[in-house]
């Protein structure tokens, strides 16, 4: 029988959030851009991550 090893890895979660704080912070977005962060942030990160790291 296998044994199941579980990870926290939450560290990159604590990232991304201070991340979107800093965002917030820095960008003087009121409430509700500020929610709209949430979702659009990722994304273009995921963007220059991808035009960054593969080429």
């Amino acid at each position: 029988m296998e044994r199941i090893k579980i990870e926290q890895h939450s560290a990159a979660g604590m990232v991304w959030i201070g991340g979107w704080l800093f965002t917030l912070g820095f960008l003087h977005l009121a409430f509700w851009k500020g929610v709209m962060a949430i979702v659009v942030w990722p994304y273009y990160l995921g963007v220059f991550a991808s035009a960054a790291f593969i080429k």
